[in-house]
């Protein structure tokens, strides 16, 4: 029942969208024009709320996603998931042009490239180009980390929309125009923002935590810049930046949608195919561990202490990344279901909240043990914290807590592969951190041989307590 539920919905949606396509009003003259745009763009604006909410049936809830992958002319890496269930198309681009690419110089640069690309590009202003993209229905914006930049596009897979949806991310990407009005314009709005982030704690916190964990490695850059070095920026330096790291050659083009292979191939061509060709490829330095901690107490008027701890952790392809994802789950990755949480909060209602967690990167990513409590009570809150952790690396999990820790992550590992958006992050990731093609169908079956003995084998190895960053913004011995 369930599966001709679902094939019947299909057929309905796919007709419903056709009708948009062919039948939304195309009025004459400048004004009709206008009104019949902004009318059909309404119109696929809601076809396509209705497609997204109808892939979570579309979409096969379970792995065993064929992931293709081949190397383009241009030379990025492909992947690519055919799905005929949606006349939908998504379509991700990424590049090694992440805040680690700035300099202590020109921190912020590389953010500001990113965010600049679609707002001028081929001779087209920002206006033209948000008209076309809503004139299809179409949705397209950045994305931006220490490791990765890039750009996602959401159209209709008809041969209209899907065409002029391309070519203005084509444009986007591969001959932006960076106008200077528009820098000045940005660049005021960056400022703005660092300026608000220096009296926020917990911007505070985070800006202190990266740069003790990192020092002069750029992981520790503040991925927003600095109100010193954003003033200085230049078209010229972003320019220079684009130029250097957007080549095609560590570019992944992550495909998935309602396209051939061939269709595929074409789009990833032409995506790529214009990309600077002289990029820059310098390796950068070694992340180095920590060998002593380190304590910073932070004054701030805020009634409650951020508290972060921490320490560099684990890259992406790093062997033990399974064991320490259950682990941590067990930890503090786990709501509820958490130790620390637990402790701090269950048991003595020390924080609304408590957590940890790991972001692999390409070289150590953070692992960061965190929580907001009152300021009376930062002292026993902090001791509390770094006990668990202490307790748990030298006993490790319980059975119970190994058992559920593992149900929950393989019955909820469905929903994270439910739809093409969350598909088209997972092979963005693959592609860019050399993950293999059969990621998907290995995770249950990696977390599933998850042991108890492993998990407290690789916290001794990675996370050493005696050797970690503490921040306190807000704390109570401090003084403004």
């Amino acid at each position: 029942m369930a599966d001709n539920f679902q094939g019947a919905q299909e057929y309905k949606m796919q007709k419903y969208l056709k009708a948009v396509i062919s039948k939304s009003p195309r009025p004459s003259g400048e004004r009709g024009r206008e009104r019949g745009q902004t009318q059909r763009s309404a119109w696929l604006l809601q076809a396509m709320f209705l497609a997204a909410v109808l892939s979570l049936l579309a979409l096969p809830a379970q792995a065993g996603v064929k992931i293709q992958s081949w190397q383009a002319k241009s030379g990025a890496k492909v992947l690519f998931v055919e799905n005929r269930d949606l006349p939908m198309l998504d379509v991700a681009v990424h590049v090694d042009a992440g805040s680690r690419r700035d300099s202590p110089e020109r921190a912020g640069r590389a953010d500001l490239v990113a965010g600049m690309l679609q707002l001028g590009a081929g001779g087209l202003n920002e206006e033209i180009i948000a008209k076309r993209l809503a004139d299809v229905g179409a949705q397209m914006g950045p994305s931006f980390d220490r490791d990765r930049a890039g750009y996602s596009l959401r159209t209709l897979s008809s041969k209209r929309e899907r065409e002029q949806a391309l070519d203005i991310l084509a444009k986007v990407l591969q001959t932006p125009d960076f106008p200077d009005a528009v820098l000045q314009r940005e660049k005021t709005r960056a400022l703005a923002a660092l300026r608000e982030a220096e009296t926020k704690p917990a911007a505070i916190a985070d800006k202190a935590f990266y740069k003790a964990l990192y020092g002069d490695h750029p992981y520790g850059l503040p991925s927003d810049g600095e109100i010193a070095t954003v003033s200085k920026l230049t078209r010229d330096d972003l320019l220079r930046f684009y130029q250097n790291h957007y080549g095609a050659s560590r570019a992944v083009v992550s495909i998935i949608g309602d396209v051939s292979r061939a269709e595929a191939e074409a789009i990833a061509e032409q995506m790529t195919a214009r990309l600077p060709e002289h990029e820059s490829c310098e390796e950068l330095p070694k992340v180095e561990a920590l060998d002593k901690p380190q304590e910073q107490r932070i004054a701030h008027p805020a009634t409650q202490t951020h508290i972060t701890i921490g320490a560099p952790g684990i890259a992406r392809s790093d062997p033990d990344y399974f064991t320490l994802y259950v682990g941590n789950y067990i930890l503090g990755g786990g709501g509820f279901d958490s130790r620390i949480l637990n402790e701090i909060r269950q048991k003595r209602g020390l924080a609304y909240s408590a957590y940890s967690y790991f972001i692999p990167l390409q070289q150590p990513g953070p692992f960061q043990l965190g929580m907001q409590t009152k300021k009376q009570d930062a002292d026993v809150a902090l001791k509390v914290a770094q006990e668990t952790l202490n307790k748990y690396i030298q006993e490790g999990p319980s059975a119970a807590e190994l058992k559920q820790a593992k149900n929950n992550i393989i019955l909820g590992f469905p929903l994270r592969i439910d739809n093409n958006r969350k598909l088209l992050e997972y092979l963005g990731v693959i592609g860019f951190y050399n993950l293999p093609l059969s990621y998907l169908d290995d995770f249950p079956r990696q977390i599933e041989k998850v042991t108890a003995q492993a998990i407290q084998a690789a916290f001794k190895r990675h996370v050493h307590p005696d050797k970690m960053v503490t921040v306190m913004v807000g704390a109570p011995e401090a003084t403004p």
